[in-house]
């Protein structure tokens, strides 16, 4: 497991295939779970692509660090990982919370991004509502640990069908969340709260941009898709079929097909 120090944090991440001729590209989890959510994606693409999957600080086998974990914290983190890779540019893609990091890092360092990958995300802050919801599932995983979160995230970040009959992705899915550290998930949260609105962002957005959403994603509904889709110029958008959430897990083959069309034009 290669590691990197780094903004004060040891980063660890997977690179495969350093020799790809193609622009490299780093795929960015989202909360609260690490980079072996993009197994299927490494599995499909590596042999074509360099694929970089950082864990982010409180993460997999990052260190942890004390919270709160900020977006543009995890931003200036990746930042440093490209620079201790030799890396000056890459094809940017985020998950969920890993998209709220990419448009961090987008409005820091435009000059680092060949082109974006925004998947089951969205580009608006929390409501009032939602920031309390978030400190108060802080405090539940400080008093009791990562299991009840696991349990409270599970229904939401899958589609009923996965949950009924794909017990394979239920587990990776659960495996990664009571394995995230307590510290990382209250990081997450709170850094979550915390982030302002990326919607006056998305029409300064000047490189290709791909968006992709679980047709029945309940936590970044499609219509967020389509909306952040007709404000960014030069969008691609697809939505994935038989997905909630987490879509790369639920249909990673239609997942990858829309990833290596989109890198393939783009």
């Amino acid at each position: 497991m290669p590691s990197v120090h780094v903004n004060d944090v040891d980063i660890a991440y997977d690179d495969n295939n350093q020799e790809s001729d193609g622009p490299p590209i780093m795929l960015v989890h989202g909360f609260p779970l690490d980079r072996r959510m993009w197994e299927p994606q490494i599995e499909a693409l590596s042999d074509e692509f360099r694929i970089i999957t950082p864990d982010l600080r409180g993460h997999g086998e990052s260190q942890v660090t004390p919270g709160p974990y900020t977006m543009d914290l995890l931003a200036d983190d990746l930042k440093g990982l490209l620079d201790a890779l030799g890396i000056p540019k890459v094809v940017l893609g985020g998950f969920s919370m890993g998209g709220y990091v990419v448009f961090s890092f987008y409005r820091k360092y435009p000059e680092r991004v060949n082109s974006l990958m925004l998947l089951d995300t969205r580009p608006q802050p929390d409501s009032e509502d939602a920031q309390k919801g978030r400190e108060d599932m802080a405090q539940l995983a400080e008093r009791e640990g990562a299991s009840p979160i696991a349990e409270r995230l599970i229904p939401r970040l899958l589609s009923p069908n996965t949950v009924a009959n794909r017990q394979d992705v239920v587990d990776t899915v659960t495996t990664m969340i009571t394995q995230c550290p307590v510290e990382g998930i209250a990081g997450d949260l709170r850094g979550m709260a915390l982030r302002g609105d990326s919607s006056d962002l998305l029409p300064k957005i000047n490189v290709p941009t791909l968006i992709i959403v679980g047709d029945q994603d309940a936590i970044t509904p499609p219509a967020e898709s389509h909306s952040m889709a007709a404000i960014i110029p030069n969008t691609k958008l697809v939505e994935v079929s038989d997905a909630g959430h987490i879509s790369n897990l639920e249909n990673p083959d239609e997942f990858n097909h829309a990833i290596h069309d989109f890198l393939h034009v783009h």
